[in-house]
């Protein structure tokens, strides 16, 4: 039974998972080295759930109740004792691998160690500890109280208990828990690279401005934001990092290769909302946006994007990464999708998902656009992901 949890590094996505558990009423210790970023943190918190008495979602009663199960530590031995441990920091291998070798000298032998991470190796993690059958990855997504997705990824090595134990305590604490095999990207960050990956591509290309993609993703998929938008909102630093790690993961397949664009944004600061510039600026006396309002281009545009993420999904399924179910829940409760793309495959029929991937193939002839064999086989039997 987990009581205390630990959370490593009081960063947003840190300190929201701390509000999670604290919520869920676990004693929370919120640990980071550096202070500052604790009383950041500290601040943030207290700010939130003074928020959240004013709109009246919580009563003060319950808001103290909250603040009094979360500490605030600069020293790691304040971690002993916690039956979970999460580490939210620095998307750096070697480091994190540093970190938990010096926790699990500190903490209990049936302490399990979870990562934050979202797109590098629980294996490989694990296999700093001693005991690497209690590592997991527990992947949040941002901002950690609202969003209800997370995903569980049990390692080569993570006990049958460990990922019994991890589950049933992520949906105590009100969560959809998908669970993603232990490969790059896991299931979120793997489907999701085509969303923002084919519309840089149609912009390199000359097919069409920023402005004009992201109004196709919007006025005919349903999309909530665009994919330009939403690198903005990231931070082309970090979602560039994410493309970089997924392409070499998979041994520099075409599929997932970064764009230029993005790369020369990010070296040059442009990094979207949160340094006034990226895609699109945010200052002042920012111009207006141009958009080409041409409907039969942006069918064009969205039918290319979605069956490219169509694709993605089903390779994931076919190459047994997760379930059906759990590939549609973690699109549309991790990314906030209007449906899942297995659902949506079979509203636009696989018939035209094959033939969509052929167009592209037959005028590109590159290895990014290739069919999934999952689709081929599932056109050949008549066959649909739900229907």
């Amino acid at each position: 039974m987990i009581e205390k949890v630990g959370i490593i590094g009081s960063g947003t996505m840190g300190a929201g998972i701390a509000q999670v558990a604290a919520t869920a009423g676990h004693q929370v210790v919120l640990y980071d080295t550096n202070q500052d970023a604790l009383t950041r943190a500290e601040q943030s918190l207290q700010n939130i759930l003074d928020r959240l008495v004013a709109k009246r979602r919580i009563q003060r009663e319950e808001r103290d109740a909250i603040w009094s199960r979360i500490t605030m530590s600069d020293q790691m031995v304040s971690l002993s004792g916690s039956d979970l441990v999460i580490e939210a920091i620095v998307e750096d291998l070697s480091v994190k691998q540093s970190v938990f070798r010096e926790l699990e000298a500190i903490v209990g032998k049936k302490t399990i160690l979870a990562s934050n991470t979202s797109s590098l190796s629980i294996a490989s993690i694990a296999a700093a500890l001693n005991r690497p059958k209690r590592c997991i990855g527990i992947h949040f997504f941002n901002p950690a109280p609202l969003m209800k997705l997370v995903e569980v990824i049990p390692a080569v090595q993570t006990s049958n208990k460990t990922q019994q134990l991890v589950e049933e305590t992520i949906k105590q604490w009100g969560k959809v828990v998908a669970i993603a095999k232990d490969t790059p990207g896991f299931i979120v960050n793997r489907v999701a690279r085509p969303f923002y990956g084919e519309a840089l591509r149609i912009y390199d290309e000359g097919i069409a401005n920023f402005a004009t993609i992201d109004w196709a993703v919007k006025s005919i998929g349903g999309f909530r934001m665009g994919p330009f938008e939403l690198m903005d909102f990231i931070g082309n630093d970090v979602n560039y990092k994410v493309t970089e790690t997924v392409f070499k993961s998979f041994y520099y397949d075409p599929r997932y290769k970064p764009s230029f664009t993005q790369k020369r944004l990010s070296e040059a600061g442009y990094l979207g909302r949160k340094s006034g510039k990226g895609y699109y600026d945010y200052g002042e006396d920012a111009p207006e946006k141009v958009i080409a309002e041409d409907v039969a281009l942006a069918h064009r545009i969205f039918d290319r994007i979605l069956v490219m993420l169509i694709n993605e999904a089903a390779d994931a399924l076919h190459l047994n990464i997760a379930s059906a179910t759990d590939i549609d829940l973690a699109m549309t409760c991790g990314v906030n999708y209007p449906k899942g793309l297995l659902a949506w495959a079979d509203e636009k029929t696989i018939d035209w998902c094959v033939s969509r991937m052929d167009d592209l193939y037959a005028e590109y002839h590159e290895d990014r656009y290739r069919c999934s064999p999952l689709l081929r086989r599932m056109q050949k039997n008549q066959e649909t992901f739900y229907l």
